[in-house]
């Protein structure tokens, strides 16, 4: 009797592990777009928009995935994944998506929170003690700094929201604190060449002066490459590794990580850069923001939750299908709804930013339409990448948008994020 119970003890477990991967394993289903309220032959002039910043060469290939409903109303690729290599750009090609991984870095930190693992209210001193003596940079009179305390500890809401008064170094605007970080080799988004790794890291910057006091103003920089150490610290596991167990294996997104392995190397999308005369070439192959990086060779040691991923429009918009859903996806839960909720309310109150938009917990929140002056809905949340890529989320219309190339800025004319949201919403009818 007991051998029965065992048995059949055995093959429920088989069958749960095995609808459990069926569930992972599901792809996003394509409908045609009449039935999800497009208009096909808007879709159309959509298309034939996208391709001609192919054909005039200011891009060289690109992916767009949209979802409406959880359901492909519009997926195409254009171009070429690689044009001196001759490959085409294919739905699966990967991207590096920058600070697109900003957003599931996020979502982990939310994750330990609903866990109480960690309290978003948390001082980052907590994990780091360094960062109780950090001191902000103020210009004195004589050319040079004076090193302030801070006013209060830098807590981890305060890095969710880009308001810790860290910066990107020099990137992103010249400050009285730049050349102490260009001196200390922290300088820009990209820290995967780094051999040392993202903990190492996060302690040598608490040394160094910050920009702003906490609390104060909305400043870009390492606020969620420091939140991914903060991860490591709480979890005691390698980013790496907790992304994967936390969110991409549960969400089937098997195609993202911080450096791809070598069976997916020949996906990774070349990087371009404008020519001076017009047209693109490819970027330099150099480990560093204005070129190809380390993505397939150098240390891989140092795990940038601030901008290090690689991904696919499929398994990204599978990321942000699960937010729309509230937190679940294919039966695989990642976040409750309410915390869905905070983390895509503006948290900004009266700190400046775009005009129009406020920031939440990793994503930009859309308040006033008219304000921002573009096609969208109140409530809409997204952001984008320094490889020129785009997403955003649209609740009130149940619309998932990824849009991913890889050029770097300046891109002077390049206006295909504005035509792709005019052209989209202009193409539903219902």
């Amino acid at each position: 009797m007991k051998a029965i119970q065992r048995t059949r003890q055995v093959i429920l477990l088989a069958l749960l592990v095995f609808s459990t991967v069926t569930i992972q394993a599901q792809e996003l289903s394509r409908t045609r777009p009449d039935r999800l309220g497009f208009d096909p032959d808007r879709l159309e002039q959509l298309d034939s928009t996208l391709q001609s910043y192919i054909d005039n060469e200011q891009i060289a290939g690109s992916v767009t995935l949209v979802l409406r409903n959880g359901r492909i109303a519009y997926s195409s690729a254009k171009g070429m994944q690689d044009r001196e290599a001759a490959i085409p750009m294919q739905e699966n090609s990967l991207f590096r998506i920058a600070s697109q991984t900003k957003a599931i870095v996020s979502t982990g930190i939310m994750i330990l929170h609903e866990r109480g693992v960690l309290n978003i209210a948390d001082p980052l001193s907590k994990y780091f003690p360094e960062w109780a003596n950090t001191r902000v940079g103020v210009a004195n009179d004589n050319g040079g700094i004076d090193l302030v305390p801070l006013v209060r500890p830098i807590n981890l809401r305060d890095l969710l929201t880009h308001t810790s008064g860290i910066g990107y170094g020099g990137f992103g605007g010249s400050s009285p604190v730049t050349p102490a970080w260009d001196q200390a080799g922290i300088a820009g988004w990209y820290l995967a060449s780094h051999p040392e790794g993202i903990q190492a890291i996060v302690r040598k910057m608490a040394s160094l002066p910050q920009r702003a006091q906490p609390g104060q103003e909305w400043i870009y920089g390492y606020n969620i490459d420091i939140l991914g150490a903060v991860i490591e610290v709480a979890s005691g596991k390698a980013l790496d590794v907790f992304l994967d167990e936390e969110i991409f294996t549960p969400l089937g997104m098997n195609d993202t990580n911080f450096f791809p392995p070598q069976e997916l190397a020949g996906r990774l999308s070349k990087v371009y850069r404008g020519k001076a005369g017009g047209g693109i070439e490819p970027a330099p192959a150099v480990a560093s923001m204005q070129g190809q990086g380390e993505y397939l060779s150098g240390p891989k040691a140092t795990f940038s939750g601030g901008a290090g991923l690689t991904s696919t429009a499929n398994d990204y918009a599978r990321f942000l299908q699960m937010t729309l859903n509230g937190g679940e996806l294919n039966g695989a839960r990642i976040l409750g709804p309410k915390t869905i909720e905070l983390m895509t309310t503006d948290h900004l109150r009266q700190i400046p930013f775009n005009t129009g938009t406020g920031f939440g917990l990793g994503f930009s929140v859309l308040k006033d339409v008219g304000a921002r002056g573009t096609m969208g809905s109140v409530g809409e949340y997204g952001w984008g990448g320094a490889y020129h890529s785009t997403y955003w989320v649209d609740p009130v219309e149940n619309l998932v948008v990824v849009y991913l190339t890889q050029i770097l800025s300046p891109n002077p004319g390049l206006d295909d994020f504005q035509k792709l949201r005019a052209g989209l919403y202009s193409a539903i009818t219902e």
